[in-house]
């Protein structure tokens, strides 16, 4: 078993295009979202979503306001990024960072509440789940969230 497979299967995973995804927090502890765009002026919108037989069902505004960090795409290092209002975040104003990184633990989506779901206004998103809630199989873990 590989290095980067090993880690899959005991810390985590990750979703390359998580753009918009409604990602289950069943199996994990917490994810991280990392946004890019060139230009730094990426607004993420976090949701939360109730879960019907499995499935995404009813979305709100996540209730929580965790630290972000921004940096530039290519030196620098990371700062505090701005604060989260009702699960935005906003770099419009910001033209030197183009990078956004907010973790979310399962523990703070609301009663009922499985599914979270990032969606920048513009840019990349990938998704880093993490804390996993018992050993998995790194062979069966997808690389894009299959409900």
């Amino acid at each position: 078993m590989s290095i980067a497979q090993q880690w899959l299967g005991e810390a985590g995973n990750v979703i390359p295009v998580a753009t918009g995804v409604p990602i289950p927090l069943r199996d994990y502890g917490a994810v991280t979202f990392v946004t890019y765009e060139d230009d730094g002026s990426t607004i993420l919108t976090l949701t939360q979503h109730t879960a019907v037989a499995g499935v995404p069902g009813v979305e709100t505004a996540l209730g929580v306001t965790n630290a972000s960090h921004k940096a530039p795409g290519i030196g620098g290092t990371w700062v505090a990024g701005p604060a989260g209002v009702a699960g935005v975040y906003d770099l419009a104003d910001d033209t030197t960072n183009d990078a956004l990184c907010v973790t979310v633990r399962a523990d703070q989506l609301s009663d009922d509440n499985v599914f979270i779901e990032a969606t920048p206004d513009a840019g990349l998103c990938i998704a880093i789940l993490h804390d996993p809630v018992h050993r998995l199989d790194p062979t069966t873990l997808l690389s894009n969230i299959a409900l």
